[in-house]
């Protein structure tokens, strides 16, 4: 009986606030609204970028719901004050998007922050002194604590690019349950011929473009720039998440581009082969670069898994091929933590 009040009580918060909105538009395509828009503007924008979330507030404020969820109803009003008030009377929802919306956007990013750095201090004070902390593991977990779920996986991932890239310079040492991947592989020196060839032909693209369209020309260039910078991203973190063994699992990755989670007692096999392998819905390869790369190991598993790719792209299998520097150690090391047939 409990259960099924807090869930009326949620509901109620949530339509309260829509029926705001709904009504502001309502409003906003009448004649009344025609008659006198100067002033109906003002309160119509007023309304729905403050009111609502305000009286947002007041509903969830002693109910088990995240605060930031008033910053949805923030972002909705300001999305529907642009399209609903005319342009001419936009002034005061211009001054909200210039001076008002970067303060939240780098309060959101802050918040991101903090929470990272004290999850990874529970996660340190929790844990054995042996296990590895993953940065990138702890940054999704704490965007999805805080922000809707597809939102979350592009903020993590664009946070991951800058901090893998830029911020993260020191050598990752590995342990002895560690294993690298792209020392021998041949992947990093493709990124960075792909960052290379990016580089020439932005420049070699941008002069054309300049004497065609200015605008287009520095939208295409910012496009490459940042493609370049995606890439480099993806290109460091190899170098900062090997794949690990430990607590009785595999986890596999492959930088921030894909990882997945195998328990030791849901393989069924493992070898060491390079042979070409007809790739379906349910064998699959680690990296998404695809026959770009090579692989050296080869694991079935009992029952099947779900590897992560880029965005949170999901792809179910149950055979994976990988590449593996010390593959002889690696094979090993899983062969005697199988459970004995």
């Amino acid at each position: 009986m409990a259960t099924k009040t807090t869930v009326q009580n949620s509901i109620i918060a949530f339509a309260i606030p829509f029926s705001i909105i709904f009504l502001m538009v309502l409003i906003a395509g009448s004649k009344l609204f025609q008659s006198n828009p100067d002033m109906l503007s003002i309160a119509i924008t007023i309304d729905l970028l403050f009111t609502v979330p305000f009286l947002y507030f007041l509903l969830i404020r002693k109910k088990n719901i995240s605060k930031l969820t008033i910053v949805y109803f923030f972002i909705i009003g300001l999305i529907v004050s642009s399209f609903i008030i005319p342009k001419e009377h936009q002034s005061i929802l211009q001054f909200v998007k210039n001076w008002i919306l970067p303060f939240i956007e780098i309060g959101i990013v802050v918040l991101v922050l903090t929470k990272i750095r004290k999850g990874i201090k529970i996660f340190k004070s929790n844990t054995h002194k042996e296990v590895s902390i993953d940065f990138f593991t702890v940054l999704k977990d704490t965007c999805a604590e805080i922000l809707p779920k597809k939102i979350s996986i592009f903020l993590a991932m664009e946070i991951a690019v800058v901090y893998y890239g830029f911020i993260y310079w020191k050598k990752r040492l590995f342990q002895p349950n560690e294993y690298s991947y792209h020392k021998n592989s041949g992947t990093i020196s493709l990124l960075v011929a792909l960052i290379f060839i990016i580089g020439i032909e932005t420049f070699v693209l941008h002069i054309l473009l300049l004497k065609w369209n200015v605008i287009i020309a520095w939208v295409v260039t910012g496009l490459s720039i940042y493609s370049g910078v995606q890439i480099f991203g993806f290109l460091k973190s190899f170098y900062k998440r090997p794949i690990t063994i430990e607590n009785d699992k595999l986890y596999l990755r492959y930088g921030i581009m894909s990882e997945t989670e195998i328990a030791i007692s849901n393989i069924d096999t493992i070898t060491i082969s390079s042979r070409e392998i007809d790739f379906d819905k349910t064998n699959i390869k680690l990296s998404p670069l695809g026959a770009l790369e090579s692989h050296n190991i080869v694991i079935t598993l009992k029952n099947e898994e779900v590897l992560n790719g880029l965005y949170g792209i999901k792809k179910e299998y149950q055979t994976i091929a990988l590449y593996v520097d010390d593959k002889e150690r690696f094979t090993t090391e899983i062969e005697n933590q199988l459970p004995q047939k």
